[in-house]
């Protein structure tokens, strides 16, 4: 039960990251500048990220295409999950079970936005040298799949994170 609830929380800690919005904009300016101000933000992170990426890895030229691959497998992420959030933000009086299964959409959405950056990495991560290699798996050991930093306990012989988070109550 408490593996579940470790992979449940970490589930809705990564599908987060590809869901960030800018702060609401005031009520004066109405809800339509808002949604765009909203999905501008949005979109604007994903590009950050894009961009920390880029350039953390130090992607060649003869390495674009596939980087270009992998970057719009980010943005479409981002995009599912942004729409899913939205949709989840949007729906005020859901029941329990409703509730539940908008969190199992947007979990599987995630993990189906992780199948399709995995296979869109693989073939970027084999056209790596040495140095890139090690650039990369120092970047998504802290950073995730998404170039946002990782939650997580100090050090790698830090075992009290995980125990914690597998104490927490998550809200499905």
């Amino acid at each position: 039960m408490k593996k579940a609830l470790v992979m449940l929380a970490s589930a809705v800690a990564m599908s987060g990251a590809f869901a960030q919005v800018s702060a609401p904009v005031a009520a004066s300016s109405g809800a339509a500048a808002s949604a765009a101000v909203a999905k501008g933000g949005h979109e604007r992170n994903v590009e950050d990220r894009i961009a920390y990426l880029h350039s953390q890895l130090k992607i060649t030229p003869e390495q674009e295409t596939q980087w270009k691959a992998f970057a719009d497998v980010m943005r479409g992420n981002g995009e599912t999950m942004g729409e899913l959030f939205k949709q989840r933000r949007a729906a005020t009086s859901v029941s329990a079970l409703d509730d539940m299964k908008q969190y199992a959409t947007i979990a599987q959405a995630h993990a189906d936005g992780m199948k399709k950056l995995v296979d869109a990495f693989d073939p970027l991560y084999n056209s790596f040298s040495p140095e890139q290699k090690k650039l990369a798996d120092v970047t998504f050991r802290q950073h995730g799949a998404d170039g946002r930093p990782r939650h997580h306990g100090k050090g790698k012989g830090d075992k009290s994170a995980p125990a914690a988070a597998s104490d927490a109550t998550v809200k499905p």
